[in-house]
């Protein structure tokens, strides 16, 4: 035991007994700090005792008035008495700061000479981290700080008070915990009456001592908290859900930037005003604070303009060169520098600075526009600032305009560039060197990095005075620049994209464009076939010809970032060694030296005071290279030490036992894995069997090829190989024990057998081995060994039999394998025969062979007949993949580089937090068995898909117990609930998962402290617990059965039997894991199952804690909200409740999830925080590295150190189907070398997901680890990252050490969360975050922030546009006939508008966005493998899957920004087998895809039909054919990846459900699963809620479909090539007459139908008869043909569709009118109808055709077919008898 863990010492001046029994009885969460005499595991520490006793030191200070004052009261109770804080709320804080306090001095270094006092250098730091936030707070209003301390005279007892008012307030904050600097303000007035207390201050007032304002029971809660949480919610409830415009309430953000200002002192006061205007009272509006979000696209410029300027002003100045250039010349560069040199061209370029003008008036005109509502008495700076700026920029563009018209005019003049000219010109140039000044300035301050951030830091009024014109002042976004090596990595890789994208854009983008426009442009005298509203002109047909390769110029950078972020991603994944180790193969390789970097990154070493010096450095570099590469052999020493092989040997088979545990390995898989003690008088190290396998046959016919080298020879070449040499020398040993031990030692064999080894021995160490033996006859004894180790490894044993065998292998020793025959005489001489060999056959009674319950013996045996018969390198074992990949990766891991581990006591404590409402704990006995329709159970499915799996899991339950797999459902249903529940995305999985961490440190705890005597005697008695077990085979009945000889059971090598008691409390100040279960109390109520498997859980896990919020009825209607905190108390034996906060009521404001994680905050501990999702899970072996990753913190990583430690992510989905597959590929790419180039080079990687760990007390006074603001932080997680930048935070990303994650895996699943991130990305386009981010980021992390977020979600829609805009060019261009003319005028046929074929390539984004995934698997898992699994990926349709994607993620995010409507989607994590039915596709995708792939396929169709280009079917493919793809994969795919999507049966009974669904009327609890009018209704909330703009804009959108109209009438026949603008009009008299008809169908249903059938029908047979006669009139008296009917068809059907999407725009005044609104419902009605039967033809031809489900099952479910799986039986439904 360390000498640190003392016994607890006699406690003086104890409390009165009565105080004792009440302190005694409270529970605790972690630690007793109330009873420091209780006998706990963490009160052996003398540091928590230290830390309890600085709290106790209240000594002389005043008393609080009104209460009695007990002995055991600390400062805690003191601030509490005085302020009002809540009773739990004290004694929560007070165990968060023992333990940290003891924790932070436990890693003092050196150690304070007195270890039983707090240190007040921890003191202080730890003030100054908790308050550093409150101090920047401070000095940013030019207020001073109410912490009254002088470095030079440290008071303790002062700043703990500080630390402790600070987390009473936060405890006790609820959800004003999300708005920092308001509790800045909270705790600066708070501080400020503690000091008047400290001080002695009298009241003026009174004369009295001074009080605090507020005081008493529940004072500080609801004086101070619940009026602010009142105005929060008053906020939330006039947003209606959120609703309502942004603009319009205000959220968390603008509540807390209410704080930044000097108006919270003047107007809020102190104690608060309730009559402030910062106080929401009903009907009364309050302004918003710091930013106004707005629904609108220009919020995209508005945060990102120096990217458009960058784009537009380029794209200017090479149009301009590019049309001055001149073909004649050859050379392309020679072309481009003559049009540079000519001075027309130069003056021409100087009008970008015109552009550049303009663009600044429309960012300035979209400030001022958006940002109007914050102007106020208090903000008409602001005003003066905007006004200003409009002004500015219009003088520009009127200086600019004016300068450049004189410098044409002078040129008019003088006919030439004459020298009045060119002053002219310097004239605009000496403009523009003003107009440059900032920018001139900011490229300055972009060289010298720190000077931008000491200037922006500095908070003197005159730097806030000279950065007012450029930024307005903002508490966050102040020095955000990164140091200068940084600084010029992350800027030479973006000035290689963009000089690749400008190089690409002029050269095949804007150059080839030019001869085609001018071209177009000069055509003359077009003959339009339509009527032209704007004379001859060719302008729009050229813009449209523009269109596309302006969009695709806009968005190509996306393409680019892809290209050179895979290429950096690779380059920084190799530097970092991943993918070194990428299978068992290349582990055996390394394996030998793997003991050695576990011993140096998992074993602390001795702490050296000057650890962080270079030299130390150095060596530990040349240290991790020799261990790499095994320079020096390191296996030698570990062969020589062993202890160190003794830990590994703990460490490695504690791991094996893990994945045992987890089933993910056999018990034979068990014993070819772990290392054995050493045992049997082996001389060498024992390797695992899997490594040694074949080594020995090898060796074999080594000697046989060097049957004539002399020893010396041999043996070297045999020792070349580390495992082979270890294999002959353990065999040797093995083989020589093993008779040994068979024999009976009395007897005259044994001793027989003893000395011919010491004649080999003799031998040996002479090296005369094969001057003295027939090394030929090696492979004939070695057959004779096998046959005897067989025998003895049989379950039967026959003594008989070994006998012969040991006979025959005495026969050939002394008769044949000695050169030199010898005589019977020689051999009694030399003692190898018995004194009389007549007298008896040898061995015939000497054979003993151990008992069947010897298990340590036979194990022995096992491993040496492995180690003799194996013929193959076991590449296979294990068999499982999952395992393989994790070995392989943990392996690789180990040689990456990673800081040094500390000693547990010293490392960083830790907490990981998930939020749960009420998803899976553990799967029912009921889920597990109920079927879907196709006879398909869960279990079922889980047995196939992990048959291995399942094998080891029943062998474990028979070696437990079972006799019959149906027991599995009695006596072990326990058991098979969890073991399924640990294949899916449950809570029972993601806790199992986290406590690996409790289970590792408890191990790495053992091994710090554990003396040499302790590892050795420890492996001893591993030894004897598995013979023991070995004994009861692991059973408690102590009966042996034959099958249990083979028996591994958890004891058997675990190495929690060898712990001495301090681990666990050392574990449990490191780690506790809080599960936020928000709605537990009610469960509990309910008697939900979910609230006893919680309970089982905890039952399971001591370190897991449960956080909920429980609701209290407080009479007369009214409710209390508490935060409660529950552990199960294991002596009690019940679930005990630690502590209850009570809240200023519920505790969903804004979003639910970060809502959920903040009430349960405060019950975590440590110096970081891991947020972990419910669908995650880790690993063991993953776990004994955490301490490692904490270490980082310790680190700069840049000029910073970290404040968030991204962590890889292992996506264990994508085994399931081909879809899971696509989905966990993206998924890993984007974790994987996405995250890897955001953290370096580029330093703009921001918190994406839940694994990452949170620097706990830097955000804890910062707002948390996520935002909660309704609606517009619905993508929660990202805007820790976007806060955290801000305020100057550092993320980094860390690949060695992984933790595993679940993703959706049916397209339905997968669509839901798309279309949640898309919908999260639309939003995050209109707030603050993303608008402070885009101007206080340097422009070359704008660049990256920008293309790896919103960026990316809006240039995904600009590719969808692009093909819109192109589909839509080309058939304007058809209808109009100006492609016609073109071809005509033309000699070259197509040039003129062929040029954009080629940028149509580049709109399909597939191959770019694979890119990275094609990388990372090459890195990973090697070239060959990648290729091969991109080539699987494209047969099995991913590209389907990925345009599918594409077209969701462009819907939401588009439709967000324009009219909102985003949502927390529950995607469902369950397992994904059955079919989706017809109408399920329909209602997810009709909006996003299915009606949109009708359109541009009806554009197709028409453009096919009238383009004079199509009519060449090479050339209407090849340009056709990306946008035909992108029809068919938005059409198709929900049907392509829907289990029994083409099956005929289904399919019908689909189309029966459809018409069923479309004409159910419902009722109002109707649901949109139930009626088609329901779910319309439902499809136009967002139309609902959308502003004017959203409107206006979604009706000019609408009017496209218009177009088909009035370019296809002047088609008809009925028009006889008429181009007058009558007939269009004419055409609308059509679409009036068939609504009026429909109209009058209607009516005649309405009355007639039900009671006079016959009149209904009387009416449909005359408007039928009339229709046929205006027809026949139409053919005999106008020019009007049958095809005219189709072809109309094509003309007023969209016509139709487009009116009745603007009535839905309309539809609140259209309700008014009864018959028209009944009008339009049915008109949709009939067009769902129509769209899906159109949808339904493919999917039933499909499904007719022979095969083709049998093919799309292949493709669905490929992965699993390859791995031997049995799917198609899961998907039919046909199960084997004997399954579970």
């Amino acid at each position: 035991m360390s000498l640190r863990h003392r016994t607890v010492p006699p406690q003086t001046g104890r409390p009165l007994a009565a105080d004792a029994a009440e302190i005694e009885e409270e529970p605790y969460n972690i630690i007793p700090v109330n009873n420091l005499l209780a006998d706990h595991p963490s009160l052996r520490f003398p540091e928590v005792r230290a830390a309890a006793a600085a709290l106790k030191t209240v000594g002389d200070l005043r008393r609080p008035p009104y209460v009695q004052w007990r002995s055991h009261y600390d400062l805690l109770d003191w601030l509490a008495l005085f302020f009002g804080f809540q009773k739990d709320n004290v004694r929560n804080q007070r165990e968060h700061m023992v333990l940290h306090l003891a924790n932070a001095q436990m890693r003092l270094s050196p150690p304070p000479d007195n270890i039983d006092s707090l240190d007040s250098a921890v003191v202080r730091r730890f003030r100054r981290k908790l308050l550093g936030n409150y101090s920047s707070w401070c000095s940013y209003l030019g207020k001073k700080s109410n912490i009254w301390i002088s470095d030079r005279n440290p008071d303790s007892r002062r700043e703990l008070l500080y630390v402790g008012l600070y987390l009473l307030i936060w405890g006790e904050a609820a959800n004003l915990r999300f708005m920092p600097e308001c509790i800045c303000y909270i705790f600066h007035n708070m501080a400020s009456e503690l000091n008047k207390i400290l001080e002695d201050c009298l009241d003026e007032n009174t004369g009295q001592p001074y009080l605090p304002s507020l005081s008493g029971e529940n004072a500080f809660l609801n004086g101070v908290v619940k009026p602010i949480y009142d105005t929060i919610g008053a906020e939330i409830d006039e947003s209606k859900n959120g609703t309502v415009a942004h603009c319009k309430w205000r959220n968390y953000d603008d509540i807390n930037e209410y704080f930044w200002t000097d108006r919270c002192f003047s107007k809020l006061k102190w104690p608060l005003d309730l009559g402030s205007n910062f106080f929401k009272s009903r009907g009364k509006s309050v302004g918003k604070t710091g930013f106004v979000e707005r629904r609108t696209f220009f919020y995209l410029y508005r945060s990102f303009d120096r990217l458009w300027v960058m784009l537009a002003l380029f794209l200017q100045a090479a149009i301009i060169v590019a049309w001055e250039e001149k073909p004649e010349d050859k050379s392309v560069t020679v072309q481009l520098w003559n049009a540079l040199k000519a001075r027309d061209v130069q003056v021409r370029l100087l009008t970008v600075f015109l552009t550049w003008s303009g663009m600044r008036l429309l960012q300035a005109v979209l400030d001022a526009a958006s940002q109007f509502p914050l102007i106020s008495r208090e903000t008409k700076r602001h005003f003066f600032r905007m006004l200003m700026k409009i002004i500015a920029a219009t003088v520009w563009i009127l200086a600019f305009t004016v300068l450049y018209i004189n410098i044409w005019k002078q040129k008019r003049q003088d006919r030439q560039w004459s020298n009045a000219a060119t002053n002219k010109i310097y004239q605009f140039l000496y403009a523009v060197v003003a107009f440059l000044v900032p920018e001139i300035l900011a490229l300055v301050l972009f060289i010298i990095p720190w000077m931008r951030n000491l200037l922006e830091e500095t908070n003197w009024k005159i730097f806030f005075a000279l950065t007012w014109w450029f930024q307005g002042k903002s508490f966050v976004g102040r020095g955000l620049r990164e140091g200068l090596v940084d600084n010029i990595k992350y800027s030479t890789f973006w000035i290689f994209v963009l000089a690749t994208k400008f190089t690409f854009s002029y050269f095949l983008q804007v150059k080839p464009m030019i001869k085609p426009s001018k071209l177009l442009w000069n055509l003359k005298n077009l003959d339009y076939e339509w009527h032209q509203f704007y004379g001859d002109s060719n302008r729009f047909s050229v813009a449209l010809l523009w269109l596309p390769v302006v969009l695709i110029y806009l968005m190509d950078i996306q393409i680019w970032y892809a290209i050179y972020s895979s290429i950096v991603g690779a380059v920084v994944g190799l530097f970092d060694h991943l993918g070194e180790i990428r299978d068992m193969g290349q582990l055996r390789l390394r394996f030998q030296f793997f003991a050695s970097a576990i011993q140096f990154n998992l074993m602390p070493e001795e702490q050296l005071l000057n650890a962080r010096g270079f030299g130390n450095k150095f060596k530990d570099g040349i240290h991790r290279l020799k261990l790499r590469y095994g320079f020096g052999r390191p296996f030698k020493k570990l062969e020589s030490n062993q202890v160190e092989a003794n830990k590994f040997a703990l460490i490695w088979n504690e791991i094996i036992l893990a994945f045992r545990e987890e089933d993910i390995v056999s018990d034979r898989e068990v014993e070819l894995l772990e290392l054995p003690k050493n045992s049997w008088n082996v001389t060498v190290i024992r390797w695992p069997c899997f490594l040694l396998c074949n080594e020995l046959l090898l060796a074999l016919s080594q000697a046989r090829e060097l049957i004539d080298a002399p020893d010396k020879w041999l043996w070297h070449k045999i020792c070349k190989n580390e495992y082979r040499r270890c294999a002959v020398v353990e065999a040797y040993d093995s083989i020589k024990h093993l008779l040994l031990s068979i024999i009976k030692v009395e007897t005259e064999e044994h001793s027989i057998i003893t000395v011919f080894f010491q004649m080999i021995n003799l031998s040996i160490e002479s090296e005369q081995f094969s001057k003295t033996f027939r090394v030929d006859l090696l492979p004939k004894i070695y057959e004779t060994l096998q046959k005897l180790v067989g025998l003895l490894n049989d379950e039967k044993h026959d003594s008989g039999r070994v006998v012969n065998v040991l006979q025959s292998l005495y026969e050939i020793a002394t008769r044949q394998f000695f050169i030199e025959k010898k005589t019977t005489e020689q051999l009694s001489n030399e003692g190898l025969t018995t004194r009389d060999p007549a007298s008896k056959l040898l061995f015939q009674n000497a054979i003993r062979l151990p008992d069947a319950s010897n298990e340590e013996f036979y194990r022995q045996v096992r491993r040496l007949h492995t180690i003799l018969t194996s013929r193959d390198s076991m590449h296979s074992v294990p068999v499982n993949l999952e395992a393989r990949r994790r070995i392989a990766f943990f392996s690789n891991s180990l040689f990456m580089n990673m800081p040094h581990a500390p000693q547990v006591e010293k490392m960083m404590a830790f907490s990981v937090l998930t939020p749960y409402y009420s998803e899976e704990v553990v799967y029912s006995k009921e889920q597990l068995r109920n079927e879907t329709e196709d006879g398909i159970s869960t279990l079922y499915y889980l047995q196939t898909i992990y048959a291995d799996e399942w094998r080891n899991f029943k062998e474990r339950m028979h070696r437990e117990g079972i006799k019959t797999d149906s027991e599995l459902w009695t006596t072990k249903l326990r058991e098979l609930r969890l073991w399924a529940s640990y294949r899916g995305q449950t809570l029972a999985r993601t806790v199992r998962g986290m406590m690996y961490y409790y289970r590792a440190l408890k191990m790495l705890a053992f091994l710090d402290s554990a003396s040499e005597m302790d590892i050795r005697e420890g492996a001893q008695e591993l030894g004897s617990v598995r013979s023991l077990q070995g004994e009861l085979g692991g059973r408690s009945d102590g009966v042996v059965s034959e099958n249990d000889r083979s028996s591994l059971s958890r004891a058997s090598s675990s190495v929690s039997t060898l712990y001495k008691g301090h681990e666990y409390g050392t574990a449990l100040m490191k780690f506790t894991y809080v599960v936020a279960c928000q709605i537990y109390g009610s469960q509990k109520a309910k008697k939900e199952p979910q609230a006893e498997e919680i309970l089982y859980l905890m039952k399971q896990n001591e370190a897991l804690r449960i956080a909920y919020v429980d609701e209290v009825p407080a009479g007369r209607g009214e409710t209390e909200y508490y935060s409660v905190l529950v552990k199960y108390d294991h002596q009690l034996e019940k679930e005990v409740e630690i502590f209850r906060v009570k809240l200023p009521g519920p505790v969903k404001l804004g979003e639910g999830k970060p809502e959920n994680q903040n009430h349960a905050m405060i019950f975590t501990r440590g110096d970081a925080v891991q947020t972990i999702d419910m669908n995650q899970d880790s690993y063991f072996e993953e776990a004994l590295k955490m301490r490692n990753l904490l270490q980082e913190y310790k680190h700069n990583h840049g000029i910073r150190k970290p404040t968030i430690l991204g962590v890889r992510e292992h996506i264990f989905t994508g085994s399931v189907s081909s879809l899971a597959w696509f989905m966990s590929a993206q998924e890993t790419s984007f974790v994987t070398l996405g995250q890897r180039v955001l953290a370096n080079p580029l330093k703009i990687r921001m918190h994406y997901g839940h694994p990452d760990v949170f620097d706990r007390f830097w955000f804890l006074s910062r707002g948390g680890i996520s935002k909660a603001s309704r609606v517009i932080n619905i993508s929660e997680d990202i805007f820790a990252g976007f806060n955290c930048t801000l305020r100057g935070g550092n993320v980094t990303h860390h690949e060695y050490i992984q933790v595993g994650k679940g993703r959706d895996v049916g397209l339905n699943q997968i669509s839901m969360f798309e279309a949640k991130v898309a919908s999260g990305n639309g939003e995050q386009v209109l707030s603050r975050d993303v608008y402070r981010l885009g101007h206080r980021l340097d422009f070359f992390r704008m660049l990256s922030f920008f293309y790896t977020t919103v960026g990316f979600f809006f240039n995904t829609m600009m590719v969808i546009l692009t093909v819109y805009v192109f589909l839509w060019g080309r058939v304007y261009l058809a209808l109009s006939g100006v492609e016609k003319s073109a071809l005509a005028d033309s000699t070259d046929t197509n040039a003129a508008l062929g040029v954009i074929l080629n940028q149509q390539f580049i709109i399909q984004l597939g191959l770019f966005t694979a890119l990275p995934m094609i990388v990372e698997w090459s890195l990973e898992e090697g070239f060959l493998l990648a290729i091969w699994n991109f080539i699987r990926m494209q047969i099995q349709l991913s590209s389907v899957f990925y345009t599918f994607s594409m077209g969701t993620r462009a819907h939401y995010f588009g439709r967000t920004i324009l009219h909102g409507g985003a949502k927390y989607r529950a995607t469902g994590r369950g397992f994904v087998v059955e079919h989706k039915g017809f109408t399920e596709n329909y209602r997810l995708y009709a909006r996003s895809h299915f009606v949109k792939a009708i359109e541009l396929g009806l554009i197709l169709v028409v453009y096919a039909t009238h383009s004079p280009v199509a009519k060449d079917s090479l050339v209407y493919i090849a340009m056709t054919i990306t946008s035909w793809f992108l029809v068919i994969s938005w059409i198709m795919a929900p049907f392509v990846f829907n289990p029994s999507g083409f099956d005929w049966l289904k399919t019908v009974y689909d189309f029966e459900d459809f018409m069923n669904w479309i004409w159910y009327q419902g009722r109002i609890s109707t649901k949109s699963e139930q009626s088609w009018e329901k779910w319309w209704y439902e499809e136009q909330d967002h139309l609902r809620n959308t502003g004017i703009a959203g409107t206006i804009v979604e009706i000019i959108l609408d009017l496209r479909f218009f177009f088909f109209q009035y370019g296809i009438v002047y088609q008809l026949k009925i028009a006889s090539g008429s181009t007058s603008l009558l007939v269009y009009m004419f055409s609308w008299i059509y679409i009036f007459a068939i609504f009026v008809l429909f109209l009058v169908i209607q009516y005649a249903r309405d009355k007639y139908s039900a009671k006079a059938h016959i009149r209904y029908r009387l009416v449909q047979f005359l408007l039928i008869v009339f229709a046929i006669m205006v027809i026949v009139a139409l053919l005999e008296f106008t020019h009007f043909s049958f095809i005219d009917i189709f072809t109309s068809l094509l003309a007023f059907i969209p016509t139709g569709w487009g009116i009745l999407l603007i009535a839905q725009t309309q539809r609140g005044w259209l309700k008014n009118y009864r018959v028209l609104w009944n009008a339009v419902v049915s008109v949709a009605r009939m067009y769902d109808i129509l769209f899906g039967i159109l949808i339904m033809v493919p999917v039933a031809f499909l499904s007719w055709m022979p095969g083709f489900q049998s093919m799309q099952t292949r493709i669905l479910f490929n992965e699993a077919f390859s791995r031997g799986l049995r799917i198609m039986q899961i998907v039919i439904g046909k199960k084997s008898k004997g399954d579970v």
